[in-house]
């Protein structure tokens, strides 16, 4: 039994962590002399459902290569984002892209994944247990995960303002509670 080269087996195993999700399919058409030629595009999520997630967009005559051409070109744009306690964001933001705009807010345990299709395959793909997104204006599956990764990239973690301010992240973290404390007094 011949042995397989080192590198081959650790992309395999690599690639075995990740979960794919096909978010949407676009058959295309083109006429020509003897009739139509019909194309497909595929949009696809993939992410180890660690805090790991990217998309990707394939186009090919058949289905089934479309859709490899999307899951490769996702594996290569990969995100990492950080999360609080490994189940939702830190913080509520906003993103945008073309005419597509979503809100996602941070949401307390047990609340699970309140968004529309395009955004719940992200989500579900990160990792993400509980949050609460909105999509406004375009429901085009492409804008729509191109802003809410537009959101996600804007996500920051107490440990990276932190540090961006010269400060621990206890002392963050107390000054919060301050800012709370003096709006109960006034």
């Amino acid at each position: 039994m011949a042995k397989e080269p080192h590198g081959r087996q650790d992309r395999d195993e690599r690639d075995s962590e990740f979960v794919d999700r096909l978010v949407h399919i676009n058959r295309v058409a083109k006429v020509v002399k003897g009739g139509r030629r019909f194309g497909f595009a595929a949009l696809v999520v993939v992410g180890d459902q660690k805090g790991r997630v990217g998309f990707g967009h394939g186009k090919a005559r058949e289905v089934p290569e479309a859709i490899r051409k999307a899951t490769e070109a996702a594996k290569r744009a990969l995100i990492r984002v950080p999360l609080r306690e490994g189940r939702t964001l830190h913080h509520d933001v906003n993103g945008r892209h073309g005419a597509g705009k979503v809100i996602l807010r941070a949401a307390p345990a047990g609340t699970g994944i309140i968004a529309g299709g395009p955004m719940r395959a992200v989500f579900e793909s990160l990792g993400m247990h509980d949050v609460v997104a909105k999509s406004l204006g375009s429901s085009n599956p492409y804008n729509l995960v191109r802003a809410t990764f537009d959101a996600l990239k804007r996500e920051d973690s107490p440990r990276t303002i932190a540090a961006r301010r010269g400060l621990k992240v206890s002392q963050l973290q107390a000054r919060r509670g301050d800012t709370a404390a003096d709006g109960a007094e006034a």
